[in-house]
């Protein structure tokens, strides 16, 4: 039997534990796990963080619920790394010293002579930063350099890249505008049939809402993520309904449902 670590309050001790996971006498599942298979977790993982992120102010749990995740996150971290010093690759502490160098790097006004008024002059140094570092990389001027994130995601991303360019709209009214001749053009290849034109134009209304979202100074991730949690709670309480009125719901009408569904939005939006 492994011996446990004697303080669990250190990291060196997580990282011995997950160590210990992929050793000889560890744990069948981590030892088969590579960086592939580990991919999809990564993404549950930060994803479940982010909803304990967005959980509103007054609920009691909250804090227990980010301290989990946060913990669920780095065992992420640990992992991957415990993965790359198997290989001779690097180790845990060698992405903290990159990250390390990374934010003394990026943050000049803090841990040098930079001086800086406020948040703009702030943003503005960090992008004159993040640009010489994309040039000894030899990366060009021009490119959109957008990391892989969630489709609605990359394209708020790749807008805010676009602005930085020069090549965006003047204003949110400007890309209602394109918004509306989306949704048009999404209209005849709906009445032409075909399923290929259907699913441009479908992707060209979904790319520039999220347009919309940026101008309005809104991320559309967490807006359609709202959304979401929204529909959740609004069809739960439908369905207690309906139980309440001992209703079949596979027997109701869509009219039916549909009261139900106004039902429970004016009881949601009540206790808000």
């Amino acid at each position: 039997m492994a011996q446990t670590p004697s303080n669990l309050r250190q990291i060196e001790s997580l990282v011995e534990i997950v160590s210990r996971l992929r050793g000889p006498d560890g744990c069948p599942w981590d030892k088969e796990q590579t960086h592939e298979s580990l991919t999809q977790y990564a993404i549950e993982e930060t994803h479940e963080l982010v909803e304990a992120l967005e959980l509103p102010q007054s609920q009691s749990n909250k804090d227990q619920k980010i301290k989990e995740e946060l913990g669920d996150v780095l065992f992420q971290v640990i992992l991957h790394s415990q993965l790359s010093k198997e290989r001779g690759a690097f180790g845990i502490e060698d992405v903290i010293e990159s990250i390390s160098e990374k934010l003394i790097r990026r943050h000049p006004h803090v841990f040098g002579d930079t001086k800086v008024a406020d948040t703009a002059e702030v943003i503005k140094n960090y992008d004159v930063i993040k640009k010489q570092e994309k040039a000894l990389s030899q990366s060009s001027p021009y490119s959109l350099d957008v990391p892989p994130l969630p489709a609605l995601q990359r394209a708020y991303k790749i807008g805010k890249r676009t602005e930085k360019l020069q090549f965006d709209w003047d204003d949110a009214e400007g890309v209602m505008v394109k918004v509306e001749e989306e949704f048009e053009e999404l209209r005849e290849a709906l009445e032409e049939g075909s399923e290929k034109e259907i699913e441009h134009e479908l992707g060209d209304v979904l790319f520039s809402l999220a347009q919309l979202g940026r101008h309005l100074e809104m991320e559309p991730e967490q807006v359609l993520r709202k959304a979401n949690s929204r529909f959740e709670s609004r069809f739960a309480k439908m369905v207690e309904l309906a139980t309440q009125d001992q209703k079949d719901w596979s027997q109701l009408k869509l009219e039916e449902k549909e009261q139900y569904w106004q039902k429970a939005k004016e009881l949601l939006k009540a206790k808000t």
